[in-house]
């Protein structure tokens, strides 16, 4: 009878919901609508962990405790029913709700109905915008907004997207919100001109051009708060840590204050209203973890509210409750024309000298951790729906959701919570490698429930005990990509010669070659391998395969050449003349003198260029917060535009490995850093591998590393960088297109977000670098590209984190990293197509575990697939992720612009009837890119700009229930839960 009873209530609260839109009300027709929106802003950790945060433990750094905020918003919503509140971050909501009694669920779900507690943005965190993956992105969003559809169904979904805090924004960040159906999208940090420029213009909001591929259907209104930042009008901060005067409204009490209080109110008002093109303004009553105690805030609010309304009539000035979706909908009905604007709003500067582009390389190792483990957690999820088990991605999707937050991957937080960001991912990872083991383990040995397969952290620097200790093992490669994939196995060994065998018992040529010198400098005491064995191997789309690998004692030359095994490769140093090394498509000089790198040569269309590579450092300015803006963990400010050499001006030391599979020169800059540039048979790039730390303090100076090509490409002060891995935006030096730009910092200020690659070109040429996680960069001089890859500073910089970005590594002298660059030439018409099949091998790059030798001897299907067929060349399988037990989440992707390539850049069909070999697709339903909402009931708000009426709706080719085709345009992504039914 209980039960009965409790499902009546929810069924009647569900009926009656009166929330989104329709819960908007009190706006007065002719007045000054001032928009109240409470809320709180709850950094998914900072300068606490995530879990310090939630309970409200460390005060002693911050005071804050979100389980407070929440107990104390839920009860004071209850007081008045013209109350409201925002909630932003799912992380610490469902973590609160998870806690809650059956009786406080209902009244939350009932403030939900009713629009009260409102839900904006909906992802997991609010992420940042210049550091994070498109990939992470989506799956934040995903991870968050099923949550809040599960627990309260349409009303729980959120029409706002809201990026208070985050430093810039991203066009592309535009776009994929655009493609989950918000209305609009609200944030607070723009550079310092740009927000004077647009105040003046009335220009604070107007519609972004997210998508030039996707045409208006991808186009998003815009905010950006009046300020300051996304807090409260000066002197009307209730909340206990302020210190702004209550309203005292009892004339027989001493103190009382409402004429002024109203009158600085109606003035902080009108100051407001009139960089607005319309009679509603919004007012954000709220900042950094307050309403931890919402009492004095409600109160306070209910009493300006009556007061101010008091004296509407001749103020002409009306005060409601509010959200920014009651807000979007009054701007929406005011008729006005929108201006519009197509370029993103990096890098972000709060004052002349003060760009914050340095947090585009802060803390380069949790950049790269982050950006690995999303490629483990793809694996993941794919193999995943194979298994009958609990969903073993569920911790490393929470844990890569945290890392996607704008003090996370950012690398702007205080160093024990990057320990923690860093732990949280590796216990995800270490669940999901089990699950990739034992799914790896059935397809090799027919065995369940069993894992054999062992997975190697430390092959970046040789350590891995199994290929160390063992005779002979078995390699297993699974790739996530839905295209058979050719690539090259890296194995710490420490014998002479092997012999690699493919499922055919055919013998894989291979290499041995001694570990470096750096490596060896990196791994301390630690033990590793005193050689890498190299072999090419290849693997069918979304597939997998097995080699085996076995030690022999002694070959002669004859007999590893007639076997095609490959003999130990040792270095050798160069004499007289330029080196040179290549492969059959791609050539690279070095300078005989100095060592250098001097050209590059793509030999299948003859394009070459002068090119020199070296790094160099920038002096960090260091001084206190008033006299001079000290680079930090968010802003980069160098001493000088021109960076100091770390090439000492004569010649690196250089050696060279050269052997039938690999090519590599190996130059040493300085004891603590160097470089292994390396060409590999068969592929179109060269491989820049450098290793930079401990950068060195002992002169109490900072240093900011780049690495830095210096082309004859002619470039003209115009380079190109992604946005969030997708588009390509276009950049120019010492140029805005939405004002008109002073130079104030010649290099802090012509800083982008790099996350997966930066290029320039001429009418000849185009030199591509991708990189293997965010990095900021720029191209400072005609021909130039350059790549920040390491910082280590000795003082803040002012912006809150309180702690100098001055990482001390494993070993307590200071932090070593190691990560690549990858290299392409290619003609301007060749480039897109190379650039774009590059980049996404490199973020879903094939994953290699080891078995042991007693596996080896039992082992049967070693080769296979999850598909029947692949998918067509520009077409990415984005997302492959179980739902439910019948359900699976699939995202299909165009992945090249319209003007990458003549071929790829035309539309692309992928069928899904018969493409997966485990499973058959039964029917589809299309969302939108969140997945949380049937894309057929999306519905955007329209606004009137001169170009007419936009969003357009986005109406794409239907899918046929018979053949199950999907047809594509470039950029598109789409998404479905596809039922399906085991085989």
């Amino acid at each position: 009878m209980i039960l009965k009873i409790i499902i009546v209530s929810i069924l009647v609260l569900q009926c009656n919901a009166n929330c989104g839109y329709q819960s908007c009300t009190g706006t007065k027709e002719g007045a000054i609508n001032v928009h109240l929106v409470p809320h709180t802003h709850d950094d998914v950790g900072w300068l606490k962990t995530v879990d310090e945060y939630y309970y409200g433990a460390n005060n002693s750094i911050q005071h804050a405790g979100v389980q407070y905020i929440l107990d104390s918003v839920v009860s004071e919503l209850q007081v008045n029913a013209n109350r409201k509140f925002i909630y932003v971050e799912v992380a610490f909501f469902e973590r609160w709700w998870c806690h809650q009694t059956d009786s406080t669920k209902r009244i939350v779900k009932q403030l939900v109905n009713e629009g009260r507690l409102m839900f904006i943005n909906g992802g997991w965190c609010m992420n940042d915008e210049a550091t994070t993956h498109y990939n992470g992105i989506i799956d934040q969003m995903t991870v968050g907004l099923k949550f809040l559809e599960e627990t309260f169904g349409a009303c729980g979904r959120p029409l706002i997207a809201w990026h208070i805090d985050p430093f810039g924004h991203s066009r592309e960040q535009s776009s994929l919100f655009a493609q989950m159906s918000f209305d609009a999208f609200f944030f607070a940090r723009i550079d310092y001109a740009d927000q004077a420029e647009r105040m003046k213009l009335k220009n604070l909001e107007a519609m972004w051009k997210s998508n030039p591929n996707l045409g208006s259907s991808a186009d998003m209104f815009f905010g950006t708060l009046y300020g300051p930042l996304y807090g409260p009008p000066h002197g009307f901060c209730f909340d206990e840590a302020c210190h702004d005067p209550p309203i005292q409204d009892d004339k027989n009490l001493s103190g009382y204050n409402v004429d002024q209080r109203v009158t600085d109110f109606i003035s902080a008002v009108q100051d407001q209203a009139k960089h607005f093109k319309t009679n509603n303004i919004m007012m954000t009553m709220g900042m950094d973890f307050e309403y931890e105690n919402a009492i004095p805030w409600y109160k306070n609010l209910d009493k300006l509210i009556k007061y101010v309304n008091e004296k509407t009539n001749s103020t002409n000035i009306h005060l409601l409750y509010s959200n920014p979706a009651c807000y979007i909908k009054s701007l929406n009905e005011a008729g006005v024309t929108w201006n519009t604007k197509s370029d993103d709003l990096f890098p972000y500067g709060d004052a002349p000298h003060n760009y914050w582009s340095g947090y585009f390389t802060s803390r380069p190792s949790i950049k790269g951790y982050v950006r690995e483990s999303n490629n483990i957690l793809q694996i993941c999820k794919q193999l995943e729906i194979l298994e009958k088990s609990k969903f073993s991605s569920e911790v490393l999707k929470r844990a890569m959701a945290v890392a996607q937050h704008h003090d996370a991957v950012s690398g702007t937080e205080k160093q024990h919570v990057a320990d923690d960001y860093a732990r949280r991912l590796s216990a995800g990872r270490a669940r999901c490698q089990e699950l990739i083991g034992t799914t790896m383990t059935s397809f090799v040995t027919g065995k369940t429930g069993i894992n054999e397969a062992q997975y190697c952290e430390y092959t970046n620097i040789s350590i891995c005990a199994i290929t160390e200790s063992s005779n002979k093992f078995i390699v297993t490669v699974y790739n996530p990509i839905a295209r058979a994939v050719t690539d090259y196995a890296n194995i710490p060994v420490d014998g002479n010669v092997y012999v690699v065998t493919d499922e055919n018992k055919f013998v894989i040529s291979s290499q041995v070659f001694d570990v470096t010198a750096e490596t060896k400098r990196i791994r301390r005491t630690r033990k590793g391998s005193s050689k890498v064995l190299v072999f090419p191997y290849s693997v069918s789309a979304l597939g997998w395969s097995v080699y085996h690998v076995t030690a022999q004692s002694y070959l002669t030359t004859n007999e590893m050449n007639s076997k095609g095994i490959s003999k130990y490769t040792t270095a050798r140093i160069p004499f007289n003349g330029d080196t040179i090394i290549k492969n059959k498509i791609f050539s690279l000089s070095f300078d005989g003198t100095t060592g250098l790198l001097k050209s590059m040569t793509n030999l299948l269309t003859n394009t070459s260029i002068k090119v020199n590579q070296s790094f160099y450092w920038y002096d960090p300015n260091t001084g206190d917060s008033v006299s001079s803006q000290p680079s930090g963990a968010y802003i980069f400010r160098p001493i000088k535009s021109t960076p100091e050499p770390l090439f000492n001006g004569k010649s690196v030391s250089l050696s060279v490995i050269e052997g039938n599979l690999i090519q590599e020169v190996h130059q040493q800059f300085q004891p603590w850093l160097s470089q292994v540039v390396r060409i590999r048979e068969g592929q179109e790039f060269a491989e820049f591998e450098w290793t930079v730390g401990p950068i060195p303090i002992n002169d109490n100076n900072g240093k900011e590393i780049i690495s830095r090509f210096d082309s004859d490409i002619e470039s003209e002060n115009t380079f190109y960088t992604d946005a969030n891995g997708r588009q390509m935006i276009k950049r120019q030096l010492n140029h805005r297109d939405t004002w008109d730009y002073k130079i104030t910092e010649p290099v802090a200020g012509n800083y982008y977000p790099v996350n997966s690659r930066i290029c320039i070109k001429d009418s000849k040429a185009q030199l591509t670098v991708l990189t293997d996680r965010s990095q900021g960069g720029s191209s400072l001089n005609n021909g130039s590209i350059e790549l920040m890859i390491h910082r280590r500073l000795l003082v803040d910089d002012y912006r809150g984190v309180g702690e100098p970005l001055n990482e001390s590594g494993q070993f307590g002298d200071g932090l070593m990293v190691r990560g690549k660059h990858f290299v392409q030439l290619a003609k301007p018409s060749d480039a897109g197509k190379m650039h774009r099949s590059l980049g996404e091998k490199l973020y879903m790059a094939p994953m290699v575990m080891f078995m042991p030798s007693a596996v080896a001897n039992t082992a049967k299907k070693i080769k296979g697939s999850l598909l029947q067929h692949q998918i067509p060349e520009n077409v990415h399988l984005l997302t492959l992720e179980k739902w439910g037990d019948d359900t699976v989440l699939l995202r299909l992707e165009h992945q090249y612009e319209k003007t990458d390539n003549a071929d790829l850049s035309k539309n692309a069909t992928v069928s899904l009837k018969g493409l997966f070999a485990d499973f058959d697709i039964i029917s589809v339903q299309e969302m939108t890119l969140g997945g949380n909402q049937l894309l057929s009931e999306a519905k955007r708000l329209k606004w009137k700009t001169a170009d007419g009426l936009v969003p357009t709706d986005y109406k794409p080719e239907p899918v046929s229930a018979d053949t199950l085709s999907v047809m594509l345009t470039p950029m598109q992504i789409r998404t479905f839960i596809a039922k399906i039914k085991m085989h």
